[in-house]
């Protein structure tokens, strides 16, 4: 049975605070750990260039998001662990999507709107101040994703965008140049904890209200100590659901000792001392964090290993091969090739066959199934690229059982062509797969 393949990008900027813990690495870290899942996650540093033009600044913060990733538990020799700028592929298949990637797509894209928004409001240029970078971090995005064929990506419903459109270039490319990339899914968990800051508000670095994760205990309880709360005495119930207090405890607590602390809120525990056992609560889970973090802190070389070790793996394993195969489908082959064969050697050499998805004036999407010039399979109707791409995964899957609604074959098809389509589809899929070691 295929595992089914996650990525996850890490921002390499700013400290770790206990709302990233909490909302994200805590609950990546379990997710790493379960079966049928094949976890990739890199640190984003080629991203963090399109905000920050600082470079010390940049290598402190990939250090202190590795280190703060394997105190918490990531297990390196479990999972896919690696930093994006040691992937030269990634940038290399940037620019071969590039040269598929729509513009207009790339007008639409939020961050960049935003930008151009801010500058109209200013009365400046529409693209003042704004970066290639940033126009182009959609296709970065995408290439992070497609180069690893992942299956999934979580993200926050700020990024569904870029997921889509990691899925329009993949289609494309695909369409030109055959079945490379698989196209991904995000995946948005309704339940993310958001902790309150200091002041109420979502815990973020952009409100300045946040707790480090990795604060020393002195500071810790500090911090902790000046969370704001209301004008209540002690012996005055207190409501727990309204409480900043009481949403951090729950967030580090077990359902019993948050019921125990609902229990002391009703009963009017004073907020000195909901504070104490709230800083209590959390020291006692991040404390062995920060040692670890500390340990690791100290001794810079030792990530650094762990990132080249993960990196070079990885590019031997899946890169490299990918964008061989990558490189010869747009046709960056070695020339030798065409000058050793004749024309009519090359012309009788088979093609495997190709998915090829469209979309129709009506704005619907339909699929064809081509080997050469020759139609094999239709299939259309449906409302989304995604669908479409369901119904031929499905097709590659479980393979062809007749002409059902929506599908209809070519020309002087037989149903048995269909299939042994599909079956070549499948060997050359599973030839790759050995290929990549995989």
């Amino acid at each position: 049975m295929q595992s089914t393949r996650i990525l996850t990008g890490i921002t390499t900027s700013g400290t770790p605070h206990l709302g990233n813990y909490v909302g994200a690495i805590r609950p990546a870290v379990a997710a790493s750990r379960a079966d049928g899942v094949e976890s990739f996650y890199f640190l984003a540093d080629y991203h963090a260039l399109i905000k920050v033009q600082d470079p010390a600044r940049v290598q402190r913060s990939t250090l202190e998001i590795a280190a703060t990733w394997l105190a918490c538990g990531l297990e390196p020799d479990k999972v896919r662990f690696y930093r994006q700028s040691d992937i030269p592929e990634t940038t290399e298949l940037t620019w071969l999507l590039t040269c598929v990637a729509g513009k207009g797509i790339l007008n639409r894209a939020h961050a960049y709107k935003a930008a151009v928004d801010r500058n109209r409001e200013a009365g400046e240029d529409d693209d003042a101040g704004i970066t290639a970078g940033l126009f182009m971090y959609p296709v970065l995005m995408a290439a992070d994703i497609l180069l690893f064929n992942a299956h999934k990506v979580p993200v926050g419903r700020d990024q569904i965008q870029h997921i889509e459109m990691a899925r329009d270039f993949g289609q494309r490319f695909n369409h030109l140049y055959g079945e490379h990339f698989t196209l991904p899914e995000a995946v948005i968990e309704q339940s993310v904890a958001t902790l309150p800051g200091l002041d109420g508000r979502k815990m973020s670095k952009s409100y300045d209200n946040t707790i480090p994760l990795f604060a020393p205990r002195g500071q810790l309880k500090k911090l902790i100590y000046s969370i704001v709360t209301d004008s209540r005495a002690p012996g005055e119930p207190k409501d727990a659901d309204a409480s900043h207090v009481f949403q951090l405890y729950q967030a580090f607590a077990s359902d019993e000792e948050a019921g125990a602390m609902r229990e002391a809120f009703q009963e009017g525990i004073a907020w000195g001392d909901a504070k104490q056992a709230l800083f209590e609560r959390i020291d006692s889970e991040v404390a062995p964090l920060r040692e670890r973090y500390e340990a690791l802190m100290a001794d810079p070389a030792a990530i650094e290993a762990i990132l080249r070790d993960g990196a070079a793996r990885l590019r031997q394993e899946h890169a490299v091969p990918a964008l061989r195969a990558l490189r010869d489908a747009v046709g960056l082959r070695d020339l030798s090739a065409v000058a050793t064969g004749t024309r009519g050697d090359m012309a009788a050499r088979p093609g495997l066959p190709v998915f090829k998805q469209y979309r129709e004036a009506d704005g619907r999407f339909h699929f064809k199934l081509v080997e050469g010039d020759r139609v094999l399979l239709q299939g259309g109707g449906f409302d989304s690229p995604k669908d479409a791409g369901q119904r031929i995964g499905a097709l590659k899957r479980d393979g062809f059982d007749g002409v059902g609604p929506g599908l209809a074959l070519g020309d002087g098809v037989a149903a048995a062509d269909v299939q042994t389509a599909l079956d070549r589809l499948a060997a050359a899929e599973r030839e790759k797969v050995a290929a990549r070691g995989g």
